[in-house]
């Protein structure tokens, strides 16, 4: 590279920072993302990332559909999102510009990689001229730097062909915004020396490429200031970086041994919950069998089996899989075996948009199959929840003997921020009721009369023979039997039981003050929008307070009460109101929605911009016509989202 004066930028302290890598698929927007939030963890700030995928395996090149983006929100202080305006976007094509250059802030900063803005591409994003040039981003600070030539020329001396050495383009990037907001390379060279530790010319290729980014920022004047944020002010421990799937992959493995059982998870592969199988399948010194089934039937079939051989029975999928899984959850409720089937929810309905997010499973996963077939249900709500919900999860399978379907979705399951590790004595062991020995009174369905639990009886145990199969049991002796009134009898307290569940589980807490105006309501991912839009209300003096429900079925039972006691309720979700309806049906109120199918979370704004207008009066929540121009804005009642 050409030598150049260092210059001494001035330094701007920042509380916190929005940024986005965005380029083609091929780009390594994903890894630049992630490995700039693993250098954030190792600084010790705190975090939260939103990687955006495309939808299409193999789009064109340099086209729209082919981009693919990755958002991290960094900051000196608690965070709960993955922000809602990028401040800095670092587009590596026209492409990439086109897509995400409305979501960024008014007046925020552009680095472009220039050399990609050939005519060729520009055509692709749909551009009639060059708007790095024409003056359209001028509301921008724009930096215009040709990245690709700059990359190559710190790679001449590599081995590599000018075609590899290109694909370092992404970790020259990543070095500039290292420098840029003075976060560290060590973890980032540790990585990738790692990584490539059998190709070391493609290590040195890389290492190079982000030191060499990292200099174009240091020893130039193309940025007036650098910028700083400070260490979180977290609790003390032991933290690492986690995203959703990590996490209940952690969590699995955790439970199990809590439980003193061996873990089979049984699984196909199903965009975004295959990362959970990967994950998994490094543990397996710790008891964990992993199985590849060849469909969804399979994969199910295989963690019943394990169960009923006394095991910790998982399978995960998304909800295309659910769907094809629904016979057998019925099978693992008539047979009342524990089962724990995790649904990392996508866009629907069918293929729909299978790398975006949304929560419209919750109707399934109450309801989702033939006949009365209860099991119950449980939201996981960031990434580092996933870890304390899965091993609760687990526990209410393997105490309840009842399947439970655990709910994730795309945005917390790819999402990663700082989790801080439970410590070994904090883990409370999980006691499972079985019959281990020969008992001459034992009867398969006999009760725990609490919990109405029947006993686990392991196959094999001279004595302990019983039928087992999806036709309808015989009350207490489990033998096979079609008469109405045991058939009434048997779903009447199949159903008891997974109510009765409530009584095991926590009451519902709540953020803010009874009686007050209004009540957010949420589940799952929209926990951190609500939070930090309830937080920025309730600095405002806004009498408003928020609900967010894990526990899905049964409720939690004091939510009614809690519900009740609100002027109005709010209920933002990723569906047309699935949360609503059951709250309406359940706690005897009528909630507003807030819908939004758009395959992305929710931003903060458009929480506050809808609680205040129904603080003020303006919104009371009727549904308006729906626009069959494409006008219309998704939501059941016509609020933009």
């Amino acid at each position: 590279m050409t030598e150049h004066v260092k210059h001494a930028p001035g330094v701007e302290e920042v509380e916190s920072v929005v940024i986005r890598f965005a380029g083609d698929s091929g780009d390594g927007m994903q890894l630049a993302g992630t490995q700039f939030t693993t250098s954030n963890a190792a600084f010790g700030s705190d975090f939260a990332t939103f990687p955006d995928y495309p939808a299409e395996i193999r789009a064109p090149a340099g086209s729209l559909p082919g981009v693919s983006g990755f958002q991290i929100h960094f900051s000196s202080r608690d965070i709960h999102t993955p922000g809602d305006a990028p401040q800095v976007l670092i587009a590596m094509n026209p492409a990439a510009l086109k897509v995400n250059l409305s979501d960024l802030e008014h007046g925020g900063m552009i680095i472009a990689n220039k050399d990609a803005f050939t005519k060729d591409n520009l055509t692709k994003a749909g551009f009639s001229s060059n708007p790095l040039e024409d003056g359209s981003l001028s509301g921008y600070t724009l930096h215009s730097i040709p990245i690709s030539t700059l990359n190559l020329e710190s790679l001449k001396e590599s081995p590599l062909n000018k075609k590899e050495a290109d694909r370092s383009k992404n970790l020259f990037a990543l070095g500039l915004v290292c420098w840029l907001y003075d976060r560290p390379l060590e973890p980032i060279v540790d990585w990738i020396q790692s990584k490539f530790k059998k190709n070391p010319d493609t290590a040195n290729a890389n290492t190079t490429a982000l030191k060499a980014g990292w200099s174009l920022g240091y020893n130039t004047e193309i940025f007036p200031s650098t910028y700083r944020v400070k260490k979180a002010s977290l609790p003390p421990g032991v933290y690492r970086r986690v995203t959703g799937n990590e996490a209940i992959a952690i969590g699995l493995v955790a439970a199990a041994k809590l439980a003193n059982k061996e873990l089979l998870y049984g699984t196909y592969p199903i965009t975004p919950a295959s990362d959970i199988l990967h994950e998994l399948s490094k543990f397996k010194k710790y008891g964990v069998k992993t199985f590849q089934c060849e469909d969804e039937i399979a994969g199910i079939c295989a963690a019943i089996g394990a169960s009923f051989a006394g095991d910790l029975g998982v399978t995960g999928t998304s909800g295309p899989g659910v769907a094809l899984k629904g016979e057998a959850i019925g099978l693992a409720v008539m047979t009342e075996l524990p089962l724990l089937i995790i649904n990392v929810q996508r866009g629907g309905p069918s293929t729909g948009l299978p790398t975006k997010t949304e929560q419209a499973d919750l109707l399934q996963a109450v309801y989702g199959r033939n006949g009365e077939c209860p099991v119950a249900v449980i939201g996981a709500s960031s990434p580092a929840d996933c870890f304390e919900v899965t091993v609760e999860a687990v526990r209410i399978a393997l105490q309840h003997m009842t399947p439970v379907i655990l709910l994730s979705d795309g945005y917390i399951a790819n999402g990663a921020e700082p989790w801080r590790l439970p410590t070994v004595d904090s883990l409370k062991p999980i006691h499972v009721d079985y019959v281990k020995a020969f008992d001459p009174e034992f009867q398969p369905y006999a009760r725990n009369s609490d919990s109405l639990a029947r006993v686990w009886a392991i196959p094999g145990t001279p004595g302990l023979e019983h039928r087992i199969g999806g036709l309808e049991k015989k009350h207490i002796t489990g033998g096979v039997n079609y008469d109405g009134d045991n058939h009434q009898f048997m779903v009447n307290l199949r159903q008891e039981k997974v109510d009765r569940i409530a009584n095991f589980i926590p009451e519902q807490d709540y953020f803010g003050e009874l009686g007050d105006d209004l009540a957010i309501v949420g589940w799952g991912g929209t926990r951190g929008a609500i939070t930090t839009a309830v937080e920025k209300l309730r600095k405002e003096g806004r009498k408003v307070t928020q609900v967010h429900v894990r526990y899905l079925n049964p409720f939690p039972r004091n939510l009614k009460s809690v519900l009740q006691s609100f002027k109005k309720v709010l209920v933002p979700e990723l569906n047309l109101g699935q949360l609503s309806m059951l709250i309406q049906t359940k706690c005897d109120i009528k909630p507003i929605k807030l819908s939004k199918v758009k395959g992305q979370p929710f931003m903060v704004r458009e929480i506050t911009k809808k609680a205040l207008a129904i603080l003020s009066g303006e919104d009371n929540g009727e549904p308006v016509p729906f626009n069959l121009n494409g006008n219309d804005s998704g939501n059941s009642n016509g609020t933009e989202a």
